[in-house]
């Protein structure tokens, strides 16, 4: 099965930039669909970005659009996502997800692994 790890999360002023990476077991890396979700306290998790497996194409949602980019070198079996322009909404625990397909959903409840998350915090 896939082991994802991610790291880079910390706190950071409003405006301010963090990379996050989410790196992956198993030689077949290329076969999943990638997506990052997040969770802030009380909330349902959501859909952050996505990437198909090749990494031809890529999906955000509307409140990262802009800020957001993610990226993925099957080479190394990681995933990542640039985070910039932070703003204090964006503070949860954000979480790497693989999914056994390369097309790319924005349902949590379809991605099939799961990393232990790393918590972004943004002040004002």
């Amino acid at each position: 099965q896939v082991q994802l790890v991610e790291s880079g999360g910390g706190l950071v002023q409003a405006g301010g930039s963090l990379r996050l990476s989410c790196a992956a077991s198993g030689r077949t890396f290329s076969n999943y669909a990638m997506g990052w979700f997040r969770q802030a306290p009380g909330q349902e998790r959501e859909f952050v970005a996505g990437i198909m497996g090749r990494g031809r194409s890529t999906y955000y949602a509307d409140s990262v659009k802009g800020r957001f980019t993610i990226s993925r070198d099957n080479a190394k079996n990681t995933v990542y996502l640039q985070m910039n322009s932070l703003k204090p909404e964006d503070t949860a625990v954000y979480y790497c997800a693989a999914k056994g397909t390369i097309v790319v959903v924005s349902d949590p409840t379809l991605y099939d692994y799961w990393g232990q998350g790393t918590q972004v915090t943004v002040s004002s």
